[in-house]
Order: structure tokens, then sequence, then C-alpha cells
């Protein structure tokens, strides 16, 4: 999270979800401002809450006798006159010892009649108890339904006999910037307050997390706004209020709203399941630069590079290899890099679906059956190559680098683990292509133009081949202490 990014109450700040599908052109037709926002304000304030939690802190004993909560009893000679009273004093004020109850508010919004609420996780996260408070001032206590802290959303339910206003998700895809919103919540725990403003921008990546895709907003947001609705003229819920950049807390006229679009599905299934079950594909992937894309013959920059392929997943299975560039995923464009992750966690699990790839200078079609992502899963992946040979060193100009097969001195100086097969790096001259891209001495080039290589001839003999290729840059694939990435270098010369 940027330092910029404050969440809306004391908490974490959000994470988003799915994707949100390109926006055509004159699909939404522009509505202009009404002569006043009060009738759709008083149609709505009903389905907007407030929610308050609390939290037990526990006390923390003193050094001497567990008295006091934070401060310690004074130590004083056992049967001096004082002993006895700093006694009497700590037995008549007991609350000095007693846990402290720590509480927090924001804000969410009714979404079924029966009593389902929605807010986001952050709001909720480790409190001890829930309460919303509905618009007639009326309290009720809460219970999860279930929470998911990548995307920020939390679902939670309350009993009344009451039927409750709910309101209705609309489609986000269609919300153009510059659209009118209205955003309801509580902010500083005022209780239901309504601003207005337009969409600022869309699909807004805020380094919270994998699914980053907010609607940016210049409607006033401030603390106790987190889990409250944005809606649109029509009255429906396109986005949920989760973070604001502010250098001192307070609204600056940037906040950030979950999509509808990522977040209903997330609420159905926590609805249905009590948590999320996200696709997954089982590949680490880069952003493809236009670098990247000259030295693989793409048109453009587009899609995600594939950087590496877990063992045994779905990706593997269906032939998808390190180098691969995913360009469609179930009919879907994978315009960048972020786009790919929100894609394959909104496909069904267990779905066969068509994964158009870049390889090697033409596009293959690969049946992919999607697999459900274990949030639990960390194993890295171990490449399943042989090891290294001893050899000689050289020096490949064009990219400004000393080179030398893996031996094992080399292997114990630059802590290469004795799976990985490749070409070590062992100098890099200042201000040369391969510097200027990150590239260090105890780096291990693995392969160049998506071919393996043993040996520094190797190396020089894929770059002779680009160039006769007409090629501007090479791609190499580069492990970094089990870190697989790849760059495009430029070649000299």
């Amino acid at each position: 999270m940027r330092k910029f990014v404050r969440p809306l109450v004391f908490g974490a700040v959000a994470v988003a979800v799915l994707q949100l599908a390109p926006v055509p052109l004159g699909h939404a037709q522009a509505r202009t401002a009404p002569e006043s926002f009060a009738d759709l304000a008083a149609q709505l304030l009903p389905s907007v809450v407030n929610i308050s939690t609390t939290q037990v802190a526990k006390a923390k004993p003193g050094r001497s006798q567990g008295q006091g909560q934070g401060q310690d009893t004074p130590q004083v000679p056992p049967g001096s006159p004082f002993e006895e009273f700093f006694k009497d004093f700590f037995d008549r004020n007991p609350q000095e010892n007693r846990p402290k109850r720590n509480t927090s508010l924001g804000s969410g919004f009714i979404i079924d009649a029966g009593g389902l609420v929605v807010t986001n996780n952050h709001v909720i996260a480790e409190a001890d108890e829930i309460t919303v408070t509905l618009h007639d001032d009326t309290s009720l206590k809460a219970e999860i339904v279930g929470r998911d802290a990548k995307t920020d959303l939390a679902v939670l339910k309350v009993k009344t006999d009451k039927k409750l206003p709910a309101v209705k998700f609309g489609n986000s895809d269609i919300t153009r910037v510059g659209d009118w919103v209205l955003a309801i919540g509580n902010p500083f725990g005022l209780g239901g307050t309504v601003t207005a403003g337009i969409v600022s921008a869309r699909a807004r990546d805020i380094n919270s997390g994998p699914y980053d895709d907010f609607l940016q907003t210049d409607a006033s947001i401030n603390r106790g706004n987190s889990g409250g609705p944005m809606f649109n003229l029509a009255g429906e819920v396109i986005g949920i209020n989760t973070a604001i950049f502010s250098p001192t807390g307070g609204s600056v006229g940037i906040g950030f709203a979950i999509p509808a679009a990522l977040a209903k599905p997330v609420v159905d299934q926590l609805r249905q399941f009590g948590k999320t079950r996200r696709g997954w594909l089982g590949v680490r992937i880069q952003q493809v630069s236009d670098e990247i894309a000259e030295s693989l013959g793409l048109d453009k920059a587009r899609g995600a590079m594939v950087a590496s392929v877990s063992a045994n997943g779905p990706a593997e299975k269906a032939k998808i290899e390190a180098g691969d560039v995913v360009l469609t995923f179930d009919g879907k464009d994978v315009t960048d890099m972020r786009s790919l992750p929100r894609i394959v966690a909104a496909t069904p699990i267990d779905k066969k679906v068509v994964a158009s790839i870049w390889r090697k200078g033409k596009e293959v079609k690969l049946d992919v059956v999607v697999g459900e992502l274990d949030e639990t899963d960390t194993a890295a992946l171990q490449p399943d190559t042989p090891k290294g040979k001893e050899s000689g060193k050289a020096t490949v100009d064009a990219l400004g680098l000393g080179l030398a097969k893996i031996s094992p001195d080399l292997r114990d100086k630059y802590d290469i683990d004795a799976s990985i097969e490749g070409v070590v790096v062992t100098d890099v001259a200042t201000d040369s292509p391969a510097a200027q891209k990150g590239v260090r001495a105890g780096d291990v080039i693995v392969e160049v133009a998506q071919d393996p290589v043993k040996e520094p001839k190797d190396v020089a003999d894929r770059i002779k081949k680009a160039k006769a290729a007409g090629r501007k840059s090479v791609l190499i694939l580069v492990d970094r202490q089990g870190d697989l990435r790849f760059v495009a270098i430029k070649i000299d010369g």
C-alpha cells in the first residue's frame, strides 16, 4: 500500500477482485445533473446503515502483583509502610487492571430485506462485537456470514421482524468517467451523510492487492465512509467506498470504490459458501513491455507473460510454458498483466476454457481446465533441471555482460541452487543495456530468445541470430535465487 492511500476507518485498506470489461463508447447515455439530489437521497438513505465494532484489548499486568494497565506497582522494601499504602491504592482502583474496549465506526448497506448487509472487511476485522444501526436508529447485533480480506468485503446478518429496505447492485462496467454518483455513509461517526460527485477515473491500481481495479471519485469521502455505497442516478450500487488519497486523513477529492462488477460475484459467494472460491491457473506472470513485445514479434505490448509454471497446476496440464504470453482467456482479452488474475479469479472452477497464447512468433490455442485457488498454498516452483557443469568464461559485448558456466565454486559464491541450470553473470559493464535493466553479477541466464542456454557461447549465438532477424532487443529469462523473470535487453552494435 502506498503511503498516500489511507483507509477510511482504522484498519487495513481495500483489495479488489475480478475483471472490469472494456467500456464501449456510447454504451451508456450521459445524464445531466438533477436540480436536486433530494428525492434520490430520501429514497436511498434508509438502506444505508452505520456499523460500530468493539474489540476487547487484554490488560497488561504490571511487574508486581499484576496490578495496573500498562503501569507498574512501585517497588518498595518489604515491610515498608508504603507497601500497604500502594496495595490499598490498587485494590481501590481495580479498573486500572481491566481490559480496554476499542471501538471503530464504518458504513454498510442492506442488500436483502431479510437482513443481509455488505461492508468492508477492514471495518469489522478482529471485532468481538458488531452493531448495525439502521436509519431509524434501531441498533441490531450482527453476525458475520462471510468475509474476504483480498477484496476487503464482508457480508453481515442481522435479525429483525422488520422488512428492511434493500438496494441492488448496478452495472459498473457501463459507468463512464464523468458520470454523476452519490456516496452515502457515516463519516467521522456523524451518521447518515450524503455527498455527490462524479466518477473521476476507472481501473485504478493503488497497490493494495492483486486484484486492484478501483473506481475513483471526487464525491467527498472521509473516515467512517468505509463500506458505504456509491450510487448511480438510477439508485443502483455501482461501487463500495473503500479508500482515500489524503495527507491529512480528510477528503481532498480523491476517493476509491470497489466496482460492483468486482464486488457482486464475491458477495454472492460469501452468501452461498461463507468464503470465496477463486479460479486458479498456476502461473507467475509479469508485464509485457514494449521491448519484450518487440523481441517476441508481438504487434504491441499486451497480454501477460508467464515467468514460471506451478508443478501439477492447471497451466502445466494445459502445456502452458514459461515465456508464453497469454493474450485471451475464456474469450476475454488480457489487456495487461493485472487483468489476467482478475479474469481467472472470476472464472468458474472446473470450467474448460480456451486460452490464446503467443509462443515463438505465432498464436496457439490451448484448452485449460480452471482449478480452485488454495489461499494457503505458498509452495514455490522448483525447476526440474540437471546440475551445471564446469566451464570457461566469455564476454558478450552486445549486452555488456561477463558470463561463465555454472561451476561448484560459482554456486557457492553466488548461492545458486543446485537445480538451476544456465549461464551465470560474473560481470556487468556500467551503463550497459543489461545494467540498465537491473541485471547483476550472480544472476543466472536460463534462456535467451526463449531457448535454453548452457554456456556463454549459446548466449552469443542467440544474440547473433536475433540481430540477423532484425531484432532491436533480445528476451532473456533470468533466475535470481529462485525468482524467475523475463528481461528484454537492447542489443548494442
